[in-house]
């Protein structure tokens, strides 16, 4: 049965849009896997098979972004062993569904958790790497599909070059460290980090793909400890399914890179967020 989020009594101060929760499965890992979704169809139907039969799996939490297409069914997903489902009914995009995953994860009192998108790009395998840097004492584990080791599959050539040449340079910069793969969201962060008060990233402005970018900053600039391991990504071949659009979707993401750059989501230690959480329509 489906019950508002904020019955979960996060604390005050956390920012977080309206949603529901289903919990079909109780807690029976240290981890888990986040995974935002938003109409991926078969996409996240293929990707959550191969991930009910990998070894040790850790829990995992699905956030709908508000589907039309049926994929996350509460059927379909508790057959899939989904953990929880969170069905995002207020504003905001992906960073919205990450705030509200992270908050469950650090509700339930999870070690860590691995985000990782739901369009059956990411290889399922590599999240046991994931994990196993998380329990040697990693607090920011980024993937790269450009390390040795790691795979970049069927990706657009443009998309290979503006990482290499613009994306990965500037947040480089921000973070003040070389890093090879900053647009690849399949990453794993301990809640030891996530909770610590110079981070808070239960804030309102985490809405659209600044949360990822901020928190792979913000790890490195604050001393966390902090590695790139090597995974695959591996596109369809055809259309390339992707919620960034268009030029001006792409502006977008740059413009939120110059303001992680600037240090604009950094929060500022003499103002405090007003702290809500929407309850769901």
């Amino acid at each position: 049965m489906a019950t508002e989020f904020a019955s979960l009594r996060p604390p005050p101060d956390w920012e977080l849009p309206a949603a529901t929760v289903e919990e079909l499965r109780p807690k029976s890992h240290d981890y888990c896997v986040l995974i935002p979704v938003l109409n991926e169809g078969q996409r996240i139907r293929d990707q959550l098979t191969v991930m009910r039969d990998l070894p040790d799996r850790p829990d995992v939490v699905v956030c709908d972004g508000g589907s039309i297409d049926g994929c996350t069914e509460t059927g379909l997903m508790a057959g899939f062993g989904v953990n929880a489902v969170i069905r995002k009914t207020g504003a905001g995009k992906m960073s919205a569904q990450l705030r509200l995953m992270m908050a469950y994860a650090l509700l339930k009192d999870y070690a860590g958790v691995v985000h990782m998108d739901g369009n059956n790009k990411d290889e399922p395998a590599c999240i046991a790497d994931h994990v196993r840097h998380l329990g040697e004492g990693y607090d920011c584990v980024a993937g790269s599909r450009f390390r040795k080791g790691g795979r970049s599959i069927n990706a657009p050539l443009y998309r290979g070059l503006a990482i290499r040449l613009l994306h990965a340079p500037l947040m480089s910069l921000a973070a003040r460290r070389w890093f090879t793969d900053t647009t690849n969201s399949f990453r794993g962060y301990s809640t030891r980090f996530l909770r610590d008060p110079r981070v808070r990233p239960f804030r309102e402005v985490f809405v659209a793909y600044n949360l990822p970018y901020y928190l792979l900053v913000r790890a490195t600039r604050l001393g966390f400890q902090v590695t790139e391991i090597p995974v695959t990504r591996r596109y369809p071949k055809g259309e390339v399914p992707s919620k960034i659009k268009g030029v001006r979707g792409n502006l977008g993401i740059l413009g939120e890179v110059f303001e992680t750059l600037a240090g604009a989501y950094d929060p500022r230690p003499d103002a405090a967020p007003a702290g809500r959480v929407e309850a769901a329509p």
